[in-house]
């Protein structure tokens, strides 16, 4: 008696079927695996903040009334940008005896920032925010305005409540407090009048 040849109920030869199943399972795990890595992918690319964390930043100062000031952050730090009057620029003079670097040595600020209003235009102060002793942030105190925290005949500038370091309006520490240095001027660039770039300069 001959044995019964058994044949697949599909007409495919039994090659082509298995060709087919391979293909298809390919196809899904390559879809599995692209599902996968995308995400992975986009978790080691740097967050929207942490690129904005670097970036320059664009201040538009033609709301800032002159005396007026606003604070924005860049690179995770308080930035001031204040418009000065010219009885703020008056005060700048008169007490560099009292000053630790008055005449801006010390590596504190760009080159075109080194001078006695340590800005690049006069009427405009950038600076960071933060006390160079401890990292404190200094706040606004202005010329005859009471504050028993400062001397009598006090400039007007800033003072840091956290240890008493004192700044004159354009920054400069006055001597013998706990703040080593300067506060810090970032690079900044004007693009007009009054749209200011700050984080980057001609020089970047």
């Amino acid at each position: 008696m001959q044995p019964t040849e058994l044949r697949p109920a599909s007409d495919t030869p039994p090659d082509d079927q298995r060709r087919i199943w391979l293909q298809a399972c390919m196809v899904a795990g390559g879809a599995a695996a692209a599902a996968t890595t995308v995400p992975f992918v986009r978790t080691l690319a740097p967050s929207e903040r942490a690129k904005a964390q670097g970036a320059a930043v664009e201040v538009d100062i033609a709301d800032l009334p002159v005396g007026g000031s606003k604070t924005l952050e860049w690179r995770g730090k308080p930035v001031w940008v204040v418009r000065r009057t010219p009885e703020m620029l008056a005060a700048l003079k008169g007490h560099e005896a009292d000053l630790a670097d008055p005449h801006s040595e010390r590596p504190q600020q760009p080159p075109y920032a080194a001078n006695d209003t340590r800005s690049a235009r006069a009427d405009v102060f950038i600076a960071v925010g933060i006390c160079t002793h401890l990292g404190c942030s200094p706040s606004a105190v202005a010329q005859g305005s009471g504050n028993p925290s400062v001397p009598a005949d006090w400039p007007g500038g800033y003072f840091c409540p956290c240890h008493g370091s004192t700044f004159d309006g354009a920054g400069r520490v006055f001597r013998n407090k706990p703040a080593p240095t300067n506060l810090e001027i970032p690079p900044h660039r004007y693009l007009s009048d009054t749209r200011i770039l700050i984080g980057e300069d001609e020089q970047a």
